[in-house]
């Protein structure tokens, strides 16, 4: 090759569409796989918080059962019959005769006064055979 000669010297030059299709097939290749590890994460998740929820449930019945049991229990311990036996039984009580029985005075607020007090009718005091039963059922608080 002669120092004049520039014939025989090729120069390519680079083709700017073949790089712009390269770089968007990467970035359309990128998305895609980034959207498909997404989707996967998604779903291994899913499936370690349906493992986890059946736990939760697994233990919420056992909680229940054991729930169940304790208000059988409970029940049981406070039945009068088993508390009056334990009573006669193992502490040697007995039922208290007449004149050991003796009844208690009790506050009662807005009442008219019982020859206590001032006389301003602010309190009263009654016994319990001064008041009628109460009825059955849930108190008013």
């Amino acid at each position: 090759m002669a120092p004049g000669d520039q014939s025989a010297r090729v120069i390519r030059e680079r083709d700017r569409g073949l790089l712009r299709a390269m770089g968007a097939t990467l970035l359309i290749s990128a998305c895609l796989v980034g959207g498909v590890l997404g989707i996967v994460g998604l779903r291994v998740n899913q499936v370690k918080f349906s493992y986890r929820l059946e736990q939760l449930r697994q233990t919420r019945g056992q909680l229940e059962e054991v729930n169940r049991q304790l208000g059988v229990e409970l029940a049981t311990l406070r039945a009068l019959a088993r508390i009056e036996s334990k009573a006669r039984g193992e502490l040697g009580m007995l039922s208290p005769s007449r004149n050991q029985v003796r009844m208690a005075r009790e506050y009662v607020p807005g009442r008219a006064p019982v020859a206590v007090g001032t006389g301003r009718g602010a309190a009263s005091l009654r016994t319990a055979w001064e008041e009628p039963p109460a009825p059955p059922g849930p108190r008013a608080r």
